[in-house]
């Protein structure tokens, strides 16, 4: 198993890292500011096992990142949300999400689009409208879900996790997927 530190590293980005760096970490808080609160609406949208995401989910609450607030009392169930310290990595989730359209997606259709609620300009890498030029903050941001899908790449399929937004049928392969609005959250 890696080990998640970086002990000879004296470094924000390497103690970064350390916080947010596991594998599907940086996933679970894309989907919690795409409104995906719960637990088993997680493991749904990403397929990920449920003992990873359990993990996964209190280091992030341990690491002050998000807060696990109950929402039914027979049988107790928790959702979580973002802290203060959660909603500073917006800026760090528009630059991957970006990046990865110039250099990731290889041609693809981009399956998601940010943009400015109030004039429903398209966000820049740095979160600025490229409509109005205003400089966009989470909460004045809309995540739109475009439905497109991972191509084939051979292996018999052509979708997967990560392609719903809080439990609709987006990612069953039954055709193109409904754009879906949701407002990001913090």
């Amino acid at each position: 198993m890696l080990k998640r530190d970086y002990p000879t590293q004296y470094c924000p980005v390497a103690s970064t890292l350390e916080v947010i760096g596991e594998r599907w970490t940086l996933l679970i808080i894309r989907d919690v500011f795409l409104g995906i609160r719960r637990f088993d609406d997680l493991q749904r949208d990403l397929g990920v096992a449920r003992n990873i995401l359990q993990v996964r989910l209190e280091r992030l609450v341990e690491e002050g990142i998000l807060v696990k607030r109950p929402y039914q009392e027979r049988p107790l169930r928790s959702e979580y949300r973002l802290t203060e310290k959660g909603a500073d990595l917006w800026p760090v989730l528009v630059s991957m999400l970006q990046w990865g359209d110039r250099h990731a997606l290889q041609g693809g259709e981009r399956p998601m689009i940010l943009q400015h609620r109030d004039c429903g300009g398209e966000l820049d890498d740095r979160r600025r409208c490229l409509a109005c030029g205003a400089d966009v903050t989470v909460t004045e941001a809309v995540a739109i879900r475009t439905g497109a899908r991972r191509p084939d790449t051979g292996t018999g399929t052509d979708t997967g996790p990560g392609t719903a937004a809080g439990g609709t049928d987006a990612g069953t392969g039954s055709g193109p997927a409904t754009p879906t609005r949701t407002t990001v959250r913090a």
